[in-house]
């Protein structure tokens, strides 16, 4: 969000509450984010190419790179809404050495199940997609054949016959999968506690009881190899469903540089293998993004030590970022300037002032220039590390507007200065980026 776009007008009051809350409490809004969007129109053609691309079969990778700040969170998430309302499903995993090691690929899955949705299903919206993708092979099977509707056994036998051609090309590397969705599917109407732990199995989740998985026949829980199976699985239960596709975000793989070197090279294979699967045409409908900093980029412990995956992911980058490619596989978001900081706190303010009785007193006493005033001495405590302020900036400015708001003798130029907490400063120091911090790990 760098520069000028043109802002969205319609917005109700709960989801410009929700995203002024969110901004209240220094973090990206889940939502809305069409209202702060500025400076991605550079993107947006080929990243519309790429969701077309996607919804007639196909497979995209796309790298973001940008420092601390630069806004990658914000972009991954307001290309997930852009998906969204193109009819996709999107979900986002953060990428950690203990909750979510990208080397345990059963675990990525578990993650992606739990944060999926859709535009009309918040997460987990697995379960919805599930019971709409069965009631559509129901209503496919009806249409083919409409006397089976009146033998609910037929009915059964038919949907489970169709389940298992759609399935067909998953069934040969996982035959597990559509026994689960075969036996969850007659369940679901006769046994809750089954149809329950075989959703749960399905969505990659351990510990789910021995007599759920008896009656598909299925042991075990999932593993790393299975997972890969489930994921294209998956792909084609949303497709059934009525999603053309799904936009799956890995965000901070840059935390890949903290682990051991041995979990850090199978973190990256395992990034590999995912990327080869996609581009042998195995994952149609999947639009895979991933974040990181510049150093996990191009610095020795991220992708340069596996170079077949650094190979993937090369892109020259010229000395303007004017003339950057969007198209390629790797972009970078060239982080803030004053102009842009600026720019966003005016649609920030703007959008706080909708419907309050203070409109007029909010307007003017926390006017365009006073925005311009406030983000450069935001910067300044940081440093003049413009970069670095955008959350804190935003922190800071709906505080005033709150105090403006809630108070009439409140003037900002007078009753407020701009001072940065120590906990503010730790989040926004460069030293606490993984790509800054020297670690023995044992790499010899």
């Amino acid at each position: 969000m760098n520069a000028e776009s043109t802002q969205v007008p319609g917005v109700s009051p709960r989801r410009r509450d929700d995203i002024i809350g969110a901004l209240r409490r220094g973090t990206v809004p889940a939502e809305g984010l069409d209202q702060l969007a500025v400076g991605l129109d550079r993107f947006a053609g080929a990243l519309s190419e790429e969701l077309d691309q996607v919804s007639g079969g196909g497979a995209v990778v796309k790298a973001v790179r940008g420092e601390y700040g630069s806004g990658k969170t914000f972009f991954t998430r307001h290309l997930a809404e852009t998906a969204l309302r193109r009819g996709f499903a999107a979900t986002e995993v953060q990428i950690s050495e203990t909750e979510t090691p990208l080397h345990r690929l059963e675990t990525v899955y578990r993650r992606i199940t739990e944060s999926l949705r859709t535009a009309s299903v918040a997460p987990s919206a697995f379960r919805s997609v599930l019971d709409t993708w069965l009631y559509t092979i129901e209503e496919d099977a009806i249409a083919a054949d409409a006397s089976i509707e009146q033998s609910e056994q037929r009915l059964t036998a038919a949907t489970g016959e169709l389940l298992d051609a759609r399935l067909s090309g998953v069934s040969s590397s996982t035959p597990a999968f559509a026994l689960a969705l075969r036996a969850y599917h007659r369940a679901s109407a006769t046994d809750t506690a089954t149809a329950d732990g075989l959703a749960a199995w399905l969505a990659g989740q351990p510990h789910v009881a021995a007599a759920a998985k008896r009656a598909a026949g299925i042991k075990g829980d999932l593993d790393h190899f299975g997972a890969m199976s489930f994921l294209q699985g998956l792909l084609t239960v949303l497709r059934d469903a009525g999603h053309p596709g799904l936009l799956l975000v890995l965000d901070e793989v840059e935390t890949l540089q903290r682990m051991r070197s041995d979990v850090r090279d199978k973190a990256l294979n395992a990034l590999r293998q995912l990327m080869d699967e996609i581009d042998a045409g195995r994952y149609p409908g999947l639009y895979l993004v991933l974040t990181g900093t510049p150093a996990f980029y191009d610095g020795p412990n991220g992708v340069h030590r596996l170079p077949p995956l650094a190979q993937r992911l090369d892109t020259p980058f010229l000395p303007d970022p004017r003339f950057d490619n969007p198209r390629a596989v790797q972009i970078r978001l060239p982080g803030f300037t004053p102009d842009s900081l600026t720019a966003v706190g005016i649609r920030v303010r703007d959008l706080y002032v909708r419907g309050r009785e203070n409109q007029e007193r909010l307007h003017e006493t926390v006017d365009d220039a006073f925005i311009a005033d406030f983000s450069r001495a935001v910067s300044g405590e940081l440093g003049a590390k413009v970069g670095l302020a955008p959350r804190i900036f935003l922190r800071k400015l709906v505080d005033v507007m709150d105090r403006v708001d809630q108070f009439e003798d409140f003037d900002p130029r007078r009753d407020y200065t701009v001072t940065v907490s120590e906990a503010e400063r730790a989040v926004a120091d460069p030293r606490t980026d993984p790509d800054a911090i020297d670690l023995d790990l044992g790499d010899d």
